[in-house]
């Protein structure tokens, strides 16, 4: 019953910017964080960025600065702009969702070390030099 519905995937160049979309669909609980993972060829998962239900957000390292997370106030949309883009970034990007899970007060683990819950279909981005 519950559905994560990647989108907005695509190619760019270098410098560009891009909107990864997921609709969300089925979620009934009071805790829970939304998230991007993405996995590159020949590479492990990579956790990108989270958010509460409060509207909290926790970034990786690497993307500060150029990357941020946000979601419609219910929690049915969510959202990664993603800026300044370079070919590392180039990737398969992943939606989730994971239960009794909040980014404030204090993040109990980084994002990137969750197992998810409810996982996207992904979307691939591609960035070209």
């Amino acid at each position: 019953q519950v559905r994560l519905v990647e989108s907005g995937g695509g190619s760019v160049q270098t410098g560009g910017s891009m909107r990864l979309s997921c609709a969300i669909s089925g979620l009934s609980y009071h805790s829970f964080c939304l998230g991007w993972f993405r996995q590159a060829p020949g590479k492990g998962r990579e956790g990108v960025a989270s958010i509460d239900v409060d509207g909290d957000t926790s970034l990786d390292d690497s993307v500060k600065g150029s990357f941020t997370i946000s979601s419609d106030s219910e929690k049915k949309n969510l959202y990664l702009k993603m800026n300044n883009l370079k070919p590392e970034d180039t990737a398969m990007y992943y939606c989730a969702a994971k239960f009794n899970c909040w980014v404030r007060p204090r993040q109990p683990t980084p994002w990137g070390a969750y197992h998810p819950n409810l996982w996207g279909q992904g979307t691939q981005v591609t960035v070209s030099s």
